[in-house]
């Protein structure tokens, strides 16, 4: 109820990074990127602000509907859901991510057209279906924001 609910409109700055957690739950990762633009009275002209990178995180069947989607890199999107500001350690350094747990997350139907076709619904969300989607957050966040560094559930396979 006191959560920070927010929409995003922007386009896809990485190609969605889909898996199956160890519980079997579907989980869908992508990187959006937003640049505002201002109007400069001075120049007369548009200006491009600095560009801003957010993880949207996406759940079960709007995962498997995402993945399901054809949605690549460089479309344009519009994304709702509960933000996240999570810290995180990289070279000795505390930093912030800031990301979207998603609840709606489709084409900005403004640029373009697209076709619905519906499916069916299912489960809940465990702490390691969590843990998992946190690693891969951070691999976001470590690798850059063209991909994932890399597969955290392939890294935990081997380590078992």
């Amino acid at each position: 109820m006191n959560e920070a609910h927010i929409t995003v409109i922007g386009w896809v700055a990485a190609d969605p990074y889909y898996t199956v957690t160890a519980n079997g739950t579907p989980f869908l990762s992508l990187r959006v990127a937003c640049t505002p633009r201002r109007y400069d009275r001075a120049t007369g002209q548009w200006q491009d602000l600095d560009t801003m990178f957010l993880t949207v995180n996406c759940w079960r069947h709007l995962a498997d509907n995402v993945n399901g989607s054809d949605l690549r890199r460089g479309q344009p999107v519009v994304v709702t859901g509960r933000l996240r500001i999570r810290q995180y350690e990289k070279d000795g350094q505390w930093r912030f991510s800031a990301e979207i747990e998603a609840s709606t997350l489709g084409h900005d139907l403004n640029r373009g057209t697209a076709e619905f076709r519906p499916v069916l619904r299912g489960n809940a969300l465990t702490d390691d279906d969590r843990r998992e989607a946190q690693e891969v957050a951070d691999q976001w966040a470590l690798g850059g924001s063209d991909q994932p560094a890399a597969d955290p559930t392939a890294e935990a396979a081997e380590a078992a």
